[in-house]
């Protein structure tokens, strides 16, 4: 990714060629720019999902999933478009150790708005029309999410040139998009036959969920190491500390989800392990994510006092955060405590915050020309050629 520190000069078309194809700028438009759909889809999910009720909460919900919707068509539109038009360049990002991750945010992308078209789109679509949406949007995304896990892993392995000192948080997108897939699936087990087709998807979101924590739980100690013992991160790239709350509060949500609908699909005493281990294993994940994100907060603070300039990397706050907010409002569910309701909301209103200001900042980016900068053109010297 690059920050908008170049002169901004005027597009000479406008946003609608780009997204058609027909603008230079598309060829900067990388896999990066599903994280705004991701993190616009989780804040209608989490406002959903609160404990206390809200007048006008719900329907500003709503409108924030259709607005999700429209940028999941316009970004994979323009997406495939760059595919057309610049096929070179996008090979090339697939071999840059710095770019290739990010890919990971396609699969998250579908499978975030699918789960909130369940959540809040059900208003508009009606219940059927929703149930159908999301399980297309879920059997997509798990799919290429089971793709870009394995293939971008093999080419960090046999491909990229790796050391200790490029350890990226940004490398959690690689194996983070089945967790998405084990908190998005739950919502679609009661809507399915009872018997063994409940129970295979409440088993398989289960398996995805391991999946994915245990490639996560080895990438984890190499991030940390990377932060310790070497330079931190540039200035530019220091949000993308936030990147490693996806895997706790989501795999939180993910356990939560999974113990609220095992009783339509197992018998007692199964429901009974499940739900128990939601809360013996949320709250020890969320007390770390809680040390987190203070650490990464401060992070953040320092690198804005050292002149840290807006790029597409200040989405690297939204969805992170926002699954720490479906994550306590979990744990608010299965524990009753106010302990775990009340940090649910403030989680909720920092998400909207930070959420409202990159907007914001992306919104000035595009139309001032100075987005879509992508991840900035591949680097063919970061290859391995054998």
């Amino acid at each position: 990714m690059v920050s908008l520190t170049r002169p901004a000069e005027r597009p000479s078309v406008s946003v609608s060629l780009v997204v058609a194809g027909r603008s230079p700028r598309l060829r900067q438009l990388g896999p990066n720019w599903y994280a705004a759909v991701m993190g616009t889809a989780i804040v209608a999910s989490a406002g959903a999902a609160l404990p206390q009720r809200i007048p006008g909460l719900r329907a500003g919900c709503t409108v924030v999933w259709a607005l999700s919707a429209v940028m999941l068509a316009v970004v994979a539109t323009a997406r495939a478009a760059h595919w057309l038009r610049h096929r070179d360049q996008a090979r090339l990002h697939l071999l840059d150790p710095a770019v290739a991750p990010f890919y990971g945010c396609l699969p998250m992308a579908l499978l975030s708005v699918g789960g909130a078209t369940l959540a809040v789109g059900r208003d508009v679509l009606g219940e059927r029309t929703a149930v159908v949406v999301d399980a297309v949007l879920f059997g997509t995304g798990t799919v290429i999410g089971l793709v870009v896990t394995v293939s971008i892993l093999y080419l960090m392995l046999v491909q990229h040139r790796l050391g200790p000192a490029d350890a990226s948080p940004a490398w959690v997108l690689t194996v983070i998009p089945l967790m998405v897939a084990s908190a998005v699936g739950p919502a679609l087990v009661p809507h399915l036959p009872a018997g063994q087709a409940r129970e295979t998807l409440l088993f398989g979101c289960y398996a995805m969920f391991g999946l994915s924590l245990f490639a996560t739980l080895t990438l984890l100690p190499l991030i940390f190491g990377r932060l310790m013992l070497h330079d931190l991160l540039p200035l530019a790239l220091t949000p993308t500390v936030f990147i490693v709350l996806g895997p706790l509060g989501q795999s939180t949500t993910a356990v939560g989800q999974l113990a609220d609908v095992a009783p339509t699909a197992v018998d007692g005493s199964y429901a009974h392990a499940l739900r128990a281990f939601a809360v013996v294993y949320g709250v020890p994940v969320m007390g770390f994510a809680l040390l987190w994100l203070a650490l990464s907060t401060a992070l953040v603070v320092r690198a804005l006092r050292r002149g840290m300039p807006f790029s597409m990397t200040w989405w690297a706050f939204t969805f992170p955060i926002g699954t720490c907010v479906t994550a306590t409002e979990g744990l608010a569910r299965h524990t009753g405590l106010t302990a775990f309701q009340w940090p649910a909301v403030g989680l909720f209103v920092l998400l909207v915050l930070v959420w409202a200001v990159v907007w914001a900042g992306t919104l000035r980016g595009v139309f001032s020309g100075a987005l879509p900068a992508g991840p900035g053109e591949a680097r063919p010297e970061a290859v391995r050629t054998g």
